[in-house]
Protein backbone atom coordinates (compact mmCIF):
# COMPACT_ATOMS: atom_id res chain seq x y z
CA UNK A 1 0.00 0.00 0.00
CA UNK A 2 1.24 3.35 -0.85
CA UNK A 3 1.52 5.48 2.22
CA UNK A 4 2.67 8.53 0.85
CA UNK A 5 2.44 11.01 -2.29
CA UNK A 6 6.18 10.36 -2.68
CA UNK A 7 5.16 6.50 -3.14
CA UNK A 8 2.87 6.81 -5.22
CA UNK A 9 4.66 9.70 -7.93
CA UNK A 10 7.48 7.15 -7.84
CA UNK A 11 5.15 4.29 -8.95
CA UNK A 12 3.49 6.44 -11.75
CA UNK A 13 7.15 7.43 -12.62
CA UNK A 14 8.24 3.86 -12.74
CA UNK A 15 5.45 2.91 -14.88
CA UNK A 16 6.09 5.49 -16.96
CA UNK A 17 2.54 7.54 -16.75
CA UNK A 18 2.85 10.79 -18.39
CA UNK A 19 0.67 13.42 -15.96
CA UNK A 20 1.33 16.69 -14.17
CA UNK A 21 1.08 18.19 -11.00
CA UNK A 22 -0.18 21.12 -8.94
CA UNK A 23 0.63 21.89 -5.40
CA UNK A 24 -1.92 23.87 -3.65
CA UNK A 25 -3.22 24.60 -0.20
CA UNK A 26 -5.84 21.39 1.45
CA UNK A 27 -9.05 21.45 -0.57
CA UNK A 28 -11.66 19.27 1.23
CA UNK A 29 -15.00 20.56 -0.97
CA UNK A 30 -14.96 20.67 -4.77
CA UNK A 31 -15.94 24.22 -3.82
CA UNK A 32 -12.56 24.30 -2.65
CA UNK A 33 -10.71 22.74 -5.25
CA UNK A 34 -12.25 24.64 -7.86
CA UNK A 35 -10.36 27.92 -6.00
CA UNK A 36 -7.24 26.14 -6.99
CA UNK A 37 -7.30 24.30 -10.11
CA UNK A 38 -4.88 24.01 -12.58
CA UNK A 39 -5.23 26.65 -15.93
CA UNK A 40 -5.18 22.95 -17.94
CA UNK A 41 -8.30 22.18 -19.04
CA UNK A 42 -9.49 19.12 -17.24
CA UNK A 43 -12.47 17.64 -15.81
CA UNK A 44 -12.76 18.49 -12.13
CA UNK A 45 -13.89 15.32 -10.27
CA UNK A 46 -15.87 14.67 -7.17
CA UNK A 47 -15.12 11.03 -5.71
CA UNK A 48 -17.63 9.39 -3.48
CA UNK A 49 -16.73 6.45 -1.83
CA UNK A 50 -20.01 4.26 -1.23
CA UNK A 51 -21.05 0.69 0.00
CA UNK A 52 -24.04 -0.92 0.33
CA UNK A 53 -26.15 -1.65 3.07
CA UNK A 54 -24.09 -4.49 4.64
CA UNK A 55 -20.55 -2.75 3.86
CA UNK A 56 -20.36 -5.97 1.18
CA UNK A 57 -19.67 -4.29 -1.97
CA UNK A 58 -17.85 -0.99 -1.91
CA UNK A 59 -18.10 1.84 -4.82
CA UNK A 60 -15.81 4.50 -6.39
CA UNK A 61 -18.08 6.76 -7.94
CA UNK A 62 -16.50 9.24 -10.12
CA UNK A 63 -18.82 12.38 -11.34
CA UNK A 64 -18.64 16.32 -12.41
CA UNK A 65 -18.50 18.80 -9.47
CA UNK A 66 -21.16 20.29 -10.41
CA UNK A 67 -23.81 17.49 -10.18
CA UNK A 68 -25.76 16.89 -6.59
CA UNK A 69 -25.74 12.99 -6.63
CA UNK A 70 -28.82 11.60 -5.11
CA UNK A 71 -27.41 8.24 -3.83
CA UNK A 72 -31.60 6.90 -3.72
CA UNK A 73 -31.42 7.70 -7.07
CA UNK A 74 -27.92 6.08 -8.25
CA UNK A 75 -28.13 2.95 -6.01
CA UNK A 76 -30.11 1.52 -8.96
CA UNK A 77 -27.86 2.22 -11.68
CA UNK A 78 -24.93 0.67 -9.79
CA UNK A 79 -27.22 -2.17 -9.32
CA UNK A 80 -27.09 -1.86 -5.15
CA UNK A 81 -29.29 -1.78 -2.50
CA UNK A 82 -29.22 0.95 -0.18
CA UNK A 83 -25.91 3.00 -1.16
CA UNK A 84 -24.49 5.05 1.74
CA UNK A 85 -21.14 6.49 2.10
CA UNK A 86 -18.27 4.36 3.49
CA UNK A 87 -16.67 4.58 6.49
CA UNK A 88 -13.29 6.32 7.28
CA UNK A 89 -11.70 2.92 8.71
CA UNK A 90 -12.87 0.86 5.09
CA UNK A 91 -11.77 4.12 2.92
CA UNK A 92 -8.45 3.91 4.56
CA UNK A 93 -7.92 0.12 4.51
CA UNK A 94 -9.05 -0.24 0.92
CA UNK A 95 -7.65 3.09 -0.70
CA UNK A 96 -5.45 4.27 1.56
CA UNK A 97 -7.02 7.61 1.84
CA UNK A 98 -8.95 9.91 4.06
CA UNK A 99 -12.01 11.88 3.42
CA UNK A 100 -11.04 14.88 1.28
CA UNK A 101 -8.13 12.96 -0.38
CA UNK A 102 -11.07 10.43 -2.32
CA UNK A 103 -9.38 9.98 -5.81
CA UNK A 104 -8.81 7.42 -8.29
CA UNK A 105 -5.61 6.96 -7.85
CA UNK A 106 -6.12 5.66 -4.60
CA UNK A 107 -7.54 2.73 -6.50
CA UNK A 108 -3.77 1.58 -6.40
CA UNK A 109 -4.14 0.47 -3.02
CA UNK A 110 -6.74 -1.66 -3.97
CA UNK A 111 -5.01 -4.62 -4.38
CA UNK A 112 -7.80 -7.13 -3.45
CA UNK A 113 -10.29 -5.34 -6.03
CA UNK A 114 -12.73 -4.82 -3.54
CA UNK A 115 -13.74 -1.68 -4.92
CA UNK A 116 -15.61 -1.10 -8.13
CA UNK A 117 -14.95 1.80 -10.41
CA UNK A 118 -17.87 3.99 -11.46
CA UNK A 119 -17.49 6.89 -13.35
CA UNK A 120 -20.42 9.38 -15.11
CA UNK A 121 -20.28 8.98 -18.83
CA UNK A 122 -21.43 11.94 -19.31
CA UNK A 123 -17.43 13.58 -17.94
CA UNK A 124 -16.25 10.51 -19.76
CA UNK A 125 -16.65 13.03 -22.85
CA UNK A 126 -13.64 14.74 -21.62
CA UNK A 127 -10.00 14.23 -22.68
CA UNK A 128 -7.88 15.28 -19.74
CA UNK A 129 -8.97 14.88 -15.57
CA UNK A 130 -7.92 15.88 -12.12
CA UNK A 131 -7.52 13.94 -9.32
CA UNK A 132 -5.56 13.77 -6.31
CA UNK A 133 -2.27 11.60 -5.95
CA UNK A 134 -3.49 10.33 -2.55
CA UNK A 135 -3.33 13.91 -0.98
CA UNK A 136 -5.59 16.94 -1.22
CA UNK A 137 -2.37 19.50 -1.17
CA UNK A 138 -1.96 18.40 -5.13
CA UNK A 139 -3.60 17.96 -7.76
CA UNK A 140 -2.56 15.53 -11.08
CA UNK A 141 -4.02 16.23 -14.75
CA UNK A 142 -3.70 12.89 -16.63
CA UNK A 143 -5.28 11.84 -20.11
CA UNK A 144 -8.24 9.78 -20.21
CA UNK A 145 -5.52 7.14 -22.26
CA UNK A 146 -3.03 7.63 -19.26
CA UNK A 147 -6.21 6.52 -16.61
CA UNK A 148 -7.43 3.58 -18.56
CA UNK A 149 -4.30 2.39 -18.41
CA UNK A 150 -3.84 3.08 -15.18
CA UNK A 151 -6.94 1.23 -14.41
CA UNK A 152 -5.64 -1.66 -16.03
CA UNK A 153 -2.34 -1.99 -14.51
CA UNK A 154 -4.56 -1.96 -11.00
CA UNK A 155 -7.08 -4.19 -12.20
CA UNK A 156 -10.00 -2.29 -12.16
CA UNK A 157 -13.03 -2.60 -14.68
CA UNK A 158 -14.31 0.86 -15.38
CA UNK A 159 -17.86 0.87 -15.56
CA UNK A 160 -20.22 3.93 -16.90
CA UNK A 161 -23.80 5.23 -15.05
CA UNK A 162 -25.51 7.94 -16.73
CA UNK A 163 -26.94 10.33 -13.96
CA UNK A 164 -29.16 13.99 -15.03
CA UNK A 165 -27.43 16.68 -14.00
CA UNK A 166 -29.10 17.75 -9.99
CA UNK A 167 -30.25 14.10 -8.90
Amino acid sequence: MFTTEQEFLEFLNANRFNFERFEHPAVFTCEEAGLHRPARPAVGTKNLFLCDKKARRFFLVVTDCEKNVKLDKLSPRLGAAHLRFGSEENLMRLLGVTRGSVTMMGLANDIGHRVELWVDEHIWQGEYFQSHPLVNTATLVLSKSELVRFFELTGHTLHFFSEEKGT
